[in-house]
């Protein structure tokens, strides 16, 4: 055979194997560590993950002033990661966890329905995490079922009996995480969420404190048990892992001690992932917590269902983006429209609707108002045909959907 031809059969052999390569991903959630102490600590294993991938800053707590201005508050910011929606939609607004909206469907259930073979795993404190924000068994949610679960430990008081110092936290933590490794190592499930609660006690009950920051070293050591199961895999099997650390939310300025609010440092958070390439939307704009979802959905191939993309209020981290940054503005009868255009080819095709059936398991009928080049970076269009106190504004991209509302009468 000629050395060329052997060369290209070669080259071909090798880009299969890697097409063939399973996609696997593991989220974690450390609770309640602002941007600036990541930034600031000597994290050595933290710091061997972003070496192969990257850190970025991002954000929580929705728009701030707007329609989906999101309380900065522990289960409120796991929900937002879980579904890619701000709490105007997912219905989460405190940890109580009264009323989730299960339309807006979690990346569990979106990667069980498309692949239900593909096995879920979380690790966790908490038994909320699974049986009401992921909703697991839960008729409305789907009947979804998690493969692999680990988590009530919170519940344990004989193996984990709780101290005033809550060291059992972090006995805890450090469970969830021997399991977390031991599964991930063994079992490899497609798509894992592991939960860690002890930074955030430490918060509280110290502020900006070397016990605080002292939890936030340990959970570094944490990680690298977690990075270290992960690489095993990839080297000894045909799977390309992707691995995102982050929190839900940050602390107040003045002490650490509290959350909830919309100051900047509560809002301000941050992004670790292995992943060696985010696109120029994470480049250019600081993303968000709702961006995870999607990027996840992106990695593990999943092509997730118009009507939900349409609803999804994030935008992928990873692969090719052609709009960021929507704006949108009503203006006598006319909803003026802008966005930052990250790639010049193609059309946006501008939806509207007046109605929000999606919220209660409806479906919503939209007109196409408009088709203009990317490049434009406006429309204008005229609506005087549908008058209404209420729009939802979409905006579909070649690579990318953004969704905009316009409350014009504030009980919407």
């Amino acid at each position: 055979m000629h050395k060329k031809m052997i060369f290209i059969a070669l080259a071909c052999i090798s880009l299969s194997s890697y097409a063939q390569r399973a996609k696997k991903a593991v989220f974690v959630i450390a609770d309640g560590i602002p941007a600036d102490v990541v930034e600031k600590l000597n994290l050595p294993n933290i710091k061997r993950i972003i070496k192969d991938g990257n850190y970025t800053r991002i954000h929580v707590g929705g728009d701030k002033g707007t329609y989906n201005q999101t309380p900065t508050i522990s289960a409120v910011g796991y929900n937002s990661l879980l579904t890619g929606t701000w709490v105007n939609k997912h219905n989460v607004p405190d940890n109580d966890i009264n009323e989730p909206n299960y339309n807006y469907q979690n990346i569990f259930r979106l990667i069980k329905t498309q692949y239900p073979v593909k096995k879920t795993a979380i690790f966790s404190s908490w038994t909320d995490n699974r049986t009401k924000l992921l909703g697991h068994n839960l008729p409305a949610a789907g009947n979804l079922q998690v493969d692999q679960y680990f988590d009530g430990y919170e519940l344990d008081t004989v193996n984990f009996k709780h101290d005033k110092q809550r060291a059992f936290m972090h006995q805890i933590d450090e469970k969830v995480v021997a399991e977390a490794a031991a599964t991930l190592k063994k079992d490899a499930p497609d798509l894992s969420w592991v939960y860690l609660e002890y930074t955030d006690d430490m918060g509280h009950m110290y502020g900006d404190s070397p016990q605080f920051y002292h939890a936030v070293e340990q959970l570094d050591v944490q990680m690298g048990k977690l990075y270290d199961a992960i690489n095993y895999r990839t080297k000894n099997f045909k799977e390309d892992w992707l691995l995102i650390l982050t929190t839900d939310h940050g602390r107040d300025e003045k002490t650490g001690r509290g959350h909830g609010g919309q100051s900047q440092r509560q809002r301000t958070t941050w992004l670790v992932s292995n992943y060696p390439a985010l696109n120029t939307y994470a480049a250019y704009y600081q993303p968000a917590i709702v961006d995870i979802m999607p990027s996840i959905a992106r990695f593990m191939g999943l092509s997730v269902p118009k009507e939900v993309a349409q609803e999804v209020d994030g935008t992928p981290l990873i692969g090719p983006v052609s709009i960021a940054d929507a704006q949108v503005n009503f203006i006598q009868n006319q909803i003026d429209i802008s966005w930052k255009a990250l790639e010049t080819k193609g059309d946006v095709n501008v939806w509207v609707t007046t109605t929000n059936n999606y919220k209660t398991g409806g479906t919503d009928h939209y007109q196409l108002l408009a088709k203009v080049p990317v490049n434009n970076k406006h429309a204008l269009v005229n609506v005087s045909n549908i008058p209404s106190a209420f729009y939802k504004v979409v905006l579909e991209a070649p690579n990318n959907t953004i969704n905009k509302w316009i409350v014009l009468d504030q009980q919407q």
